[in-house]
């Protein structure tokens, strides 16, 4: 039996997703966002929310861009450190000791360190209650070549991306294949065609 524990902000999994802008000033800035993920397939979108009081709101009002930095589980502690610190009072990158590479493409800054990146270029902005959801357009995608699969593309149990547990303020590891997509519910589909 289900019980009813009312309206809150959980869905498994929740992404633990780095958002890197520059300020005004041309400061790299990075902080955690949980809320958001690929929201268009054409064009190619991504979206985060955040809150107005984030010093990575107005950086992303201002420059129109932002990067989405998908970490290792190995940087579960700067992650951790990028959602709970300020940048309007602190450098985040000098206190991690991680890389902001200064993107071709957008103006935003992305990390070395991390091996899987989405350069994005603002499209939309929506508000909808205490968080803004900012659309961007994905303009490229970055991925070291240590984590690809023979495809060409990223390999998630190489990338070892980290996810957030929003009810146990938790974060986890994404576990083992249990199937492969368009293919495990097979018989299943063709018994009901």
């Amino acid at each position: 039996m289900k019980k009813s524990i009312g309206a809150k902000t959980i869905i498994y999994p929740s992404p633990v997703l780095i958002v890197a802008t520059y300020d005004k000033t041309g400061k790299p800035n990075a902080m955690t966002a949980a809320w958001g993920g690929i929201c268009c397939s054409e064009p190619p979108c991504v979206t985060v929310s955040l809150r107005k009081a984030t010093y990575s709101f107005g950086n992303i009002i201002e420059n129109k861009a932002y990067t989405i930095n998908i970490p290792s589980e190995k940087y579960v502690k700067e992650c951790d450190y990028f959602g709970s610190a300020s940048g309007k009072k602190s450098d985040k990158f000098l206190a991690t000791g991680l890389t902001p590479i200064k993107s071709d493409l957008v103006a935003a800054p992305y990390i070395k360190e991390f091996p899987f990146i989405l350069e994005c270029k603002l499209l939309h902005t929506f508000e909808i209650g205490l968080h803004t959801q900012f659309v961007g357009e994905i303009v490229d995608v970055k991925v070291d070549e240590s984590v690809m699969d023979g495809n060409g593309n990223p390999d998630i149990e190489k990338v070892k991306p980290i996810i957030y547990a929003t009810s146990s303020k938790t974060y986890h590891g994404i576990g083992k294949k249990i199937g492969d997509a368009w293919s495990i519910g097979k018989d299943i589909r063709d018994i009901n065609k």
